[in-house]
């Protein structure tokens, strides 16, 4: 049943990509709520229907209706509205993978309130940070002493939030989640007036990961779940009613892309594995257990999960492997393929935004490729001057057209930052900052951040093209490329390289990595620095920050 997809979209099947490209429409009300217009609305039409299956590393498992995501979400709402929260007011929530988030972001939505998605890695520093910039009302934190004990530390210093929900425990100071929603009614009526929301109101706050500065608070309507139909039905290719896997914790945009909202408006039945921690073995077990229909996970998760048996899981049920957050590696994709017999599709956008490019169902997978534009944003590469380059030559991601009509799923400002907001996208198109190339026929292909890409003896390299030669070799299993000062060339290259089992640094090693390179692409790209590591540095949302082993090294952005 498309009950739901077709009330948006006018037409939901296309006969290529270009058909696709030149017909797909979003038709986007003046009023949209998640919460009333997608739950209950299922719940209303088909009660039954399968919404999420959630199990965890401790023998726990739950499947929740439509209809029992709407009660809950009734229920959380009106214990809410008695805590003073209401269209506007602004929570964070820091609970991992726990199933209780789909009730809580439901409730808030059908409250009119903005979400802050947080991870719960988030240092005291972090939520004062969070707290000051977006005014923070409310917090609604998992039962996990290092997110307590973080938050509890933060309150002093954060005079706006006002109350504290623990969720799948208790503690004294805070709420109960169980307590607090045990004798409400599971019945809540849709706010109108004042109090109801329309499209344009702020539904979500994500703070970026920060890997250049102070994380950014980047602004989503409610029309915001609308533009992620792009994300789950054509790229994903989420079925309704079969079980789909997005790889992600509840604090990061991918949650939005792959748990949630693009899922439940096409009727997916969502699948969520809290584990404990990535264990590449459980998640592959997880996958053939289950027999999920449709899967995204981050390139460095399947580049793990090969260090492993692959070919011993049964994972023939999984008709769509996808992936995004990170450029994947030509050899990665390769790999996946000899030994499930299926290609990863990637899939690429940011925080601000939906899926941008894809590799859409009407395209076969070109490793090393993002895939093509979506419609309705008219991605273009740009030079300096704000030209189209040709076929085959680097140039910046952009969003264009803002002026004639604005994307749904875009980020629409960044709260409470007026000059900010202005500059990305006060003229004709966002320029995303990120460096790619286009072949003849249209495929895309990501070089690295405009910051990430090294000029060296003037050559302008890409990070990504020498982090993907180097992940060809046996010994990598993850590596980041970036500029290292050099007293005649002004920079060279440098590798930092995690090596896989069973490898050990050697200087034989790295003469044997530096003529790889020099064999798998241009001689002039290989690494002359070559550092081993046990783990890269990363954001908290998983991201290589080059920038700190470039500033690291002595290199100045």
């Amino acid at each position: 049943m498309d009950h739901i997809l077709k009330k948006y979209c006018p037409r939901i099947e296309f006969d290529s990509y270009e058909d696709f490209y030149e017909n797909f429409r979003i038709d986007i009300p003046e009023v949209f709520n998640f919460g009333f217009d997608v739950v209950d609305e299922w719940a209303r039409v088909e009660p039954d229907k399968k919404a999420l299956v959630w199990c965890d590393d401790h023998g726990h498992e739950h499947t929740f209706t439509f209809l029992e995501i709407s009660q809950l979400s009734n229920k959380a709402a009106n214990a809410f509205r008695k805590l003073g929260i209401g269209k506007g007011d602004v929570v964070m929530m820091i609970l991992r993978r726990r199933w209780e988030y789909w009730v809580c972001a439901t409730a808030l939505h059908k409250l009119g309130a903005t979400i802050i998605p947080a991870s719960l890695q988030l240092t005291k520093k972090d939520i004062i940070y969070r707290a000051a910039s977006a005014e923070v009302k409310m917090m609604i934190c998992v039962e996990d002493a290092y997110v307590v004990e973080q938050t509890e530390e933060a309150l002093p210093e954060s005079p706006t939030i006002k109350d504290k929900i623990i969720v799948a425990g208790h503690r004294e100071g805070w709420h109960s989640f169980d307590d607090l929603i045990a004798g409400e009614s599971d019945e809540f009526e849709r706010p109108t007036g004042d109090e109801g929301v329309t499209s344009k109101d702020t539904m979500l706050i994500y703070f970026t990961s920060g890997t250049t500065g102070m994380a950014k608070a980047v602004c989503h309507n409610f029309a915001h779940p609308l533009g992620h139909i792009l994300t789950a039905k054509y790229w994903q290719q989420v079925q309704e009613n079969r079980l789909h896997m997005s790889v992600t914790d509840s604090g990061w945009a991918k949650f939005g892309w792959g748990k949630i909202y693009g899922q439940w408006i096409c009727g997916a039945t969502v699948f969520c594995y809290d584990m404990d921690k990535f264990i590449p073995t459980k998640l592959l077990q997880h996958m053939q257990d289950y027999k999920l229909t449709t899967f995204c996970a981050p390139p460095t998760m399947y580049r793990f999960m090969l260090q492993e048996d692959v070919a011993s899981y049964d994972l023939s049920s999984i008709q769509n492997f996808a992936t995004a957050g990170e450029p994947l590696n030509p050899e990665v994709t390769i790999a996946w393929e000899r030994l499930t017999g299926k290609k990863i599709r990637e899939g690429f956008g940011q925080t601000e935004g939906p899926v941008l490019l894809a590799t859409y169902p009407w395209l076969e997978p070109r490793p090393g490729s993002m895939g093509k534009p979506s419609p309705l944003l008219n991605i273009k590469l740009l030079d300096e001057a704000g030209n189209e380059v040709p076929d085959g030559e680097e140039g910046a991601i952009c969003v264009t057209h803002l002026k004639d009509a604005y994307p749904p799923g875009l980020f629409v400002g960044y709260f409470h930052d007026e000059q900010r907001t202005q500059d990305a996208l006060g003229g004709e198109c966002y320029n995303l900052h990120d460096m790619a190339w286009r072949d003849s026929d249209g495929y895309c292909f990501f070089v690295g951040r405009n910051d990430d890409v090294i000029k060296c003896s003037g050559y302008r390299i890409g990070p990504f093209e020498v982090e993907s030669a180097l992940i060809e070799h046996p010994a990598v299993v993850e590596c980041a490329v970036t500029a290292a000062p050099d007293p005649i060339r002004g920079k060279v290259v440098k590798a930092t390289i995690v090596l896989a089992r069973g490898y050990e640094p050697s200087d034989e090693l790295v003469k044997e990595l530096q003529n790889h390179v020099k064999h798998t692409t241009a001689p002039y790209k290989y690494p002359r620095i070559v550092e081993f590591v046990d783990e890269l540095p990363k954001t908290i949302g998983g991201k290589i920050k080059r920038k700190l082993i470039r500033n690291q090294d002595g290199i100045e952005d």
